[in-house]
């Protein structure tokens, strides 16, 4: 474990997308140092803003040895990744010195392989933080995030949509369903919720009289069992686009429990696409009746 925290900085390990860097400017502003280790492939090249350095698929060792020369403690692992092709991965010698545990992350669903890692990564001399801990301000709140509200029927779908995405997450599944008076239309699986949305683009209108009506909601929440500091659900603009395409009334979100990339933009989309965009307690945990909490 690194003792001296004079100098401690904030490590963030960055997949892509926004989010990386939004945490960044969080800690920033929390008079927080931090430095980012990027992973080709796979991170903005935004992130040279900061503080940061590279690593490839496989290049452990490198990067504790960074981590650890920036006096990074706490670390963050944020962003979006892809499976990486095994044949493209190039073990260092930390990772072969680790190569027996690294092979048992293999097996699993994503929940046991997440906490590994975090395992791995604390029995390394760090502390994991979720995302969540540095910038709680990208959670989604409770309440309308927009300015169009939910129907009766709306709020029947993101009921029935709560039962179902607890029951995939009681399973490892996924965190993501669409409901549609009452139908689900669409399972989140290893593909993710904007991939599930992609296919809910070939059902679009699906049981509507009119063609422009719009019908069904996307309900995203954590499983059961999250690896919150590392798989903390997360939307973003993209996902009020696929929900629009695919014909959608609106989006539910666990308040409290979904990250929320670019808020502001994803407000503006959902505004113009008279679609409500919601944050709703209770889908972190259904009640006995099964009913997701109210909401105003």
């Amino acid at each position: 474990m690194l003792k001296d925290t004079k100098n401690a900085k904030l490590g963030i390990i960055a997949g892509g997308g926004a989010l990386p860097g939004l945490v960044a400017d969080a800690a920033l502003r929390d008079n927080k140092q931090v430095h980012i280790v990027g992973i080709y492939g796979e991170a903005d090249e935004l992130i040279a803003n900061y503080n940061h350095d590279w690593i490839k698929w496989g290049e452990f060792g490198h990067l504790f040895r960074i981590l650890k020369k920036q006096a990074c403690r706490e670390i963050v692992i944020i962003g979006s990744v892809k499976r990486p092709d095994i044949s493209q991965v190039k073990l260092d010698l930390g990772a072969i010195k680790n190569l027996p545990f690294i092979l048992s992350l293999t097996f699993g669903g994503d929940d046991s392989i997440l906490s590994g890692i975090v395992k791995f990564i604390e029995k390394n001399g760090f502390r994991v933080r979720g995302a969540h801990e540095i910038a709680p301000e990208l959670l989604a709140g409770e309440g309308l995030l927009g300015n169009v509200q939910p129907s009766s029927q709306d709020r029947a779908d993101i009921a029935a949509g709560v039962k179902v995405v607890r029951t995939l997450g009681e399973l490892d599944i996924g965190q993501a369903a669409v409901i549609s008076r009452g139908y689900v239309l669409a399972v989140e699986a290893a593909e993710g919720t904007d991939e599930m949305l992609r296919r809910c683009v070939d059902l679009r209108q699906w049981g509507a009289k009119k063609r422009k009506e719009r019908t069904g909601v996307l309900v995203k929440c954590p499983k059961p069992a999250q690896e919150a500091r590392v798989d903390m659900p997360t939307v973003g603009s993209k996902t009020v686009e696929m929900a629009a395409r695919a014909g959608l009334s609106g989006i539910a979100l666990a308040s409290g429990g979904v990250l929320l990339a670019d808020r502001e933009r994803m407000v503006q989309l959902a505004d113009a696409e008279n679609m409500f965009l919601v944050g709703v307690t209770g889908l972190n945990a259904v009640q006995s009746t099964g009913q997701a909490s109210k909401f105003e």
